[in-house]
C-alpha cells in the first residue's frame, strides 16, 4: 500500500513538473517596453493608519470581540446589553469610553435605560486594538464622532 502510495505521488509530482517545462512563462525581450504609467492618476497614499483603515481593523475587532451582545447592527439586547446607536457612552468622552471596555460593567442605566447583563473586562486587547474598535464603534451604526487612540487607551489603563 505505501508504494502504490508513493509511486501515485511520484507520478503526480513528475506530470506536475513535465507540465511546467512544457510551458515556460514567456520572457520580456529586451526590445519590449514596460506598459506606459497612466497619467492624471493619483499616487498611493502614504503608508500610514487612515481612519478608514482604522475603522477596518475595529470592524475585525467587532465581529470577534463585541458583535455576540451588541449585535451585527450594533442595537445591543434590550434591557441585557446597551445598543451602541447614538447613546451618550458612545457619542461622549472617549477615556471613559476606554474605560468600559477595560473594565467591563454591569446594571448599568444608559440614556434612561437599565442594562443587567455583565459585560467583563476586555483589558486583554491591545490599545490599538481598543482604539480601533472604538473608533469603528463611534463612527458606524449612524454614529459619527471623533476618533479614539492609543493614547486615550493609555489614559484610561492609567499609563
Amino acid at each position: 500500500m505505501k508504494k502504490t502510495v508513493l509511486i501515485i505521488s511520484g507520478l503526480t509530482l513528475f506530470t506536475i513538473v513535465l507540465a511546467q517545462t512544457k510551458n515556460p512563462p514567456a520572457k520580456k525581450t529586451a526590445t519590449q517596453k514596460a506598459p506606459a504609467a497612466k497619467t492624471g492618476t493619483k499616487a498611493a497614499p502614504a503608508t500610514g493608519n487612515t481612519l478608514q483603515t482604522t475603522i477596518a481593523e475595529g470592524k475585525k475587532v467587532y465581529m470577534q470581540t463585541c458583535v455576540s451582545c451588541h449585535q451585527l447592527d450594533g442595537g445591543g439586547v434590550q434591557n441585557l446589553n446597551p445598543p451602541l446607536i447614538k447613546t451618550s457612552y458612545v457619542l461622549g468622552n472617549k477615556i471613559k469610553l476606554a474605560k468600559v471596555v477595560l473594565e467591563g460593567m454591569s446594571n448599568v442605566e444608559i440614556d434612561g435605560e437599565s442594562y443587567h447583563n455583565v459585560m467583563p473586562p476586555m483589558n486583554y486587547l491591545t490599545d490599538k486594538q481598543i482604539a480601533d474598535v472604538l473608533t469603528y464603534v463611534r463612527n458606524s451604526f449612524g454614529n459619527k464622532a471623533g476618533a479614539v487612540t492609543e493614547k486615550d487607551v493609555k489614559t484610561a489603563r492609567g499609563k
